[in-house]
């Protein structure tokens, strides 16, 4: 069996993916309201607070990487595998990290601002439309591109898990590891 994550790296795993399949479906959902429509300060606040309490565990999760490397690849990968692996972790990392931070400048620039769980944090710009769509651009392109590798990495997931036999996903399920890195 190909060598597993440890305990913590697997439940940031997890409280991540969580957090993000409901920031993904919040996300569309608050945007297709009509401007105005009732109850959509609300979500679109309960998004805010998601996307922030995500920034938070996202922020833990790369503290974790950086102090304690993954695990080796799963046995039987070819070189290009291996690479393509490494390439796409990098990119979900990179989109973990600035979806949440455009989100929150984003809001720095409109007249709303962020509540955090109903307490409001600070403003780091003043109301402009232009940065604030500019920023707001850069959140929902990072989504759209942070989707498709999620998808990605599942895809992959299922190719190495069914296809191959390599038991990929052993690696990040807790009790089931066969030594933790």
């Amino acid at each position: 069996m190909a060598p597993a994550y440890a305990g913590l790296p697997i439940a940031l795993h997890w409280v991540s993916a969580l957090l993000l399949c409901g920031l993904f479906a919040l996300g569309y959902y608050m945007t297709g309201l009509a401007k105005g429509a009732p109850g959509k300060a609300a979500w679109v606040n309960l998004h805010k607070s998601l996307g922030l309490t995500a920034a938070l565990v996202i922020a833990w999760r790369v503290a974790v990487r950086l102090r304690r490397a993954a695990p080796p690849s799963i046995p039987g990968l070819h070189c290009w595998e291996a690479e393509l692996a490494r390439i796409t972790h990098r990119l979900l990392y990179m989109c973990m990290v600035v979806m949440p931070l455009s989100g929150y400048l984003g809001s720095s620039f409109n007249q709303y601002g962020t509540r955090f769980w109903g307490v409001p944090l600070p403003r780091w710009g003043w109301v402009d439309s232009a940065l604030q769509h500019m920023f707001y651009t850069v959140h929902s392109t990072t989504a759209d591109l942070l989707l498709c590798l999620v998808a990605f990495h599942v895809a992959g997931v299922i190719k190495h898990q069914w296809l191959d036999a390599q038991r990929c996903v052993q690696r990040m399920l807790p009790g089931r590891r066969s030594r933790a890195l």
